[in-house]
């Protein structure tokens, strides 16, 4: 049996021009932001989950909602929740009805930490994202990226 296979639908120079320089901005975005949260004992990681916590009611999330929230499997953000309880920012506590269920908890010092090396954050999150932008462009990146997030939690599951 002869099978006829397609040719790949190669991305235009331009597009892969967009594509690297998505992929460049990405990561070194996330170095830089990570290298300015070494300083605090924090890492970028570390910042989200503390950023879900602080921002649910209780400031507690259950573990498998917060690994959907940062993109994280299971077994690895239980890692992270045990160097975070190490460091006193966060804790596990069991959910009443659901005996299988766990809640990641932020601490007071977590909400301490929190609230003391945000300002710094975002402070850099301006210097290296928001205000190299036009607020025209800051408009048109939401658009852009809000449909591709949207399908891409889709295709995961997560929505």
């Amino acid at each position: 049996m002869l099978v006829v296979m397609e040719a790949p639908d190669w991305l235009t120079p331009q597009e892969q021009r967009a594509w690297r320089a998505h992929l460049a901005a990405h990561r070194l975005l996330f170095h830089q932001l990570d290298r300015e949260l070494q300083g605090t004992g924090l890492s970028l990681n570390d910042y989200e989950i503390l950023v879900n916590l602080s921002e649910s009611p209780g400031r507690r999330m259950r573990m498998s909602e917060l690994a959907d929230a940062t993109i994280q499997s299971r077994s690895r953000l239980s890692h992270q929740i045990s160097r975070m309880e190490a460091a006193g920012l966060v804790t596990r506590q069991d959910c009443e009805d659901d005996r299988r269920g766990t809640f990641a908890v932020l601490t007071d010092h977590g909400w301490e930490t929190i609230q003391r090396v945000a300002p710094d954050h975002v402070a850099s999150v301006r210097r290296h994202f928001i205000d190299l932008m036009t607020p025209e462009q800051v408009s048109a990146l939401e658009q852009i990226y809000t449909p591709i997030v949207d399908h891409l939690q889709a295709v995961r599951g997560t929505r």
